[in-house]
């Protein structure tokens, strides 16, 4: 039988157990806080990030949640309430995960514990000591844990309670976000229909308005026909007796303007009558806007007109300044608008002998032509179906029906629904009689469109020729260009 000695229990108990330094000393009276991190390995919290405690948090929202209230609209607020509850939820679970930690500490602590009991009972004289101090430290540990999980414990009810006062704002916010909304809504309702109501009453005033308006312009217009009718009546034989003095004045102007004219025809005839002998040709024609003057041959021993170098002229009927009428070169011409109130002269060189003609006296004016162009100018476009004898200074077979407008703004010459020619007024536009001579001159009208394209047309009489040019004249001149002919010089008050 083997004899155990003391010597041997005791190298026995220092080979099991390593003895304990009698300096230990624990760098904190509080256990360590350690987490479990990948792959079950023990992470110390130093190294992590500062953390702030959930009361820290839980106060600093609330605080920015009081600062902003005052300044914050309500959708804007029912926002912050849901950040806000979501934060309390998200602090409810890392309670819940230090909850979970806490209750791996009182595990640990446990183990540690029953693990110095065994060592206390296998050690003896200065290592016991040591162990009962370890097992007092942990015991004193074990109170701090047990005081902090009460701290958790307490924090954990706040913060439930401020997720809830949370969770209570947000559904009071969002119910008065939507009683905004309905009283916004019945707001804009209420704004449409008293808007709607304005418009009808509006629409209902300006509709009497008119009525009124129109029914007493027709009262005032019977009130005025009675007036008239009531003079009339009083006055009868006064306004029947003034009426007939002014046809007689009338008809008395009439007939003394005819007899100056022939009167001075007759002193042209007899001015004629001298010089018959030296002049070998006469003018025929009337001084009316829409004849055609023509040089005939006075006695059979003239020269053939064919022969002779011949020229028209317009001289102003004040100071007898003589104008050249450029074109004008043919035993026939056809007055236009521009030679109203002017007198026309020809010269005839024949034989080395030059012979002037003159009218009896200025062109007059077409009776009625200044009301029809008048009436023409009220439109914005006026129409005329013409014949073009002549384009580009050659013959034009066809003999269509084209369409030449006489707009505001611009001419146009179109042959159904083709446009031939459409120019705006401008400087290079020309507009004129026909200088040319021909059996229909008094209805014929030179056009120059622009530079290398013109016209001659034929109208169906010879008052549309002549208002075509007024009207073409009155609207470039509104536009502020002169229409004439070539070489024209328009005359002051034109």
């Amino acid at each position: 039988m083997t004899r155990v000695t003391r010597d041997f229990r005791d190298t026995m108990q220092r080979n099991a157990i390593p003895a304990v330094s009698a300096n230990v000393a624990f760098a904190s009276s509080r256990f360590p806080n350690y987490k479990i991190g990948a792959n079950n390995q023990i992470v110390d919290a130093k190294n992590d990030p500062k953390v702030l405690s959930m009361k820290e948090v839980v106060a600093r929202e609330t605080a920015q949640l009081l600062e902003q209230q005052e300044r914050l609209s309500v959708r804007d607020l029912a926002s912050k309430f849901e950040k806000g509850l979501a934060a309390a939820a998200k602090l409810s679970e890392e309670a819940k995960l230090r909850e979970a930690a806490s209750l791996e500490k009182h595990v640990l602590l446990k183990k540690l514990r029953d693990a110095l009991e065994t060592l206390k009972g296998r050690v003896a004289g200065r290592n016991k000591d040591d162990v009962e101090v370890a097992i007092a430290m942990v015991e004193a540990l074990a109170i701090q844990l047990t005081e902090r999980e009460g701290e958790l414990i307490q924090e954990k009810s706040e913060v439930k309670k401020l997720a809830n006062f949370l969770k209570q704002a947000s559904v009071d916010a969002k119910k008065l976000v939507d009683e905004e909304r309905a009283f916004a809504r019945a707001e804009i309702e209420s704004a449409r229909t008293a808007v709607q109501r304005v418009e009808d009453a509006l629409q209902e005033h300006e509709h009497i308005s008119r009525a009124s308006g129109k029914q007493d312009v027709e009262e005032l217009m019977k009130e005025v026909q009675e007036a008239r009718r009531i003079k009339m009546l009083h006055q009868p034989s006064k306004v029947m007796d003034m009426e007939h003095e002014l046809r007689a004045l009338r008809a008395q102007l009439i007939e003394k303007s005819k007899r100056s004219l022939q009167l001075q025809r007759e002193l042209a005839m007899s001015k004629r009558g001298v010089d018959r002998m030296s002049q070998s040709y006469e003018l025929d024609g009337s001084e009316v806007l829409g004849s055609c003057f023509q040089i005939k041959p006075s006695s059979g021993n003239t020269t053939d007109l064919s022969r002779c170098s011949i020229q028209w002229y317009r001289v102003s009927s004040e100071g007898g300044k003589k104008e050249l009428i450029s074109g004008a070169t043919k035993p026939v011409y056809a007055p236009e608008p521009f030679d109203v109130g002017r007198i026309l002269q020809v010269e005839i060189i024949s034989n080395g002998q030059q012979i002037t003609l003159t009218t009896c006296g200025p062109i007059d004016p077409a009776a009625g032509l200044g009301s029809y162009v008048e009436a023409l100018v009220r439109r914005h476009d006026v129409e005329f179906n013409v014949v073009v004898t002549q384009m580009n200074g050659a013959d034009h077979s066809s003999e269509s029906i084209h369409k030449f407008h006489v707009g505001r703004m611009r001419i146009k010459l179109c042959k159904g629904k083709t446009t031939i020619a459409k120019e705006c007024y401008s400087t290079s536009m020309l507009l004129c009689g026909v200088r040319g001579g021909g059996n229909a001159a008094a209805q014929a009208l030179f056009w120059q469109a622009k530079n290398r394209l013109s016209f001659v047309f034929a109208f169906e009489t010879e008052r549309e020729r002549n208002a075509a040019i007024m009207l073409a004249r009155r609207f470039a001149f509104d536009c502020n260009i002169m229409l004439v002919g070539p070489d024209d010089r328009s005359p002051l008050g034109a």
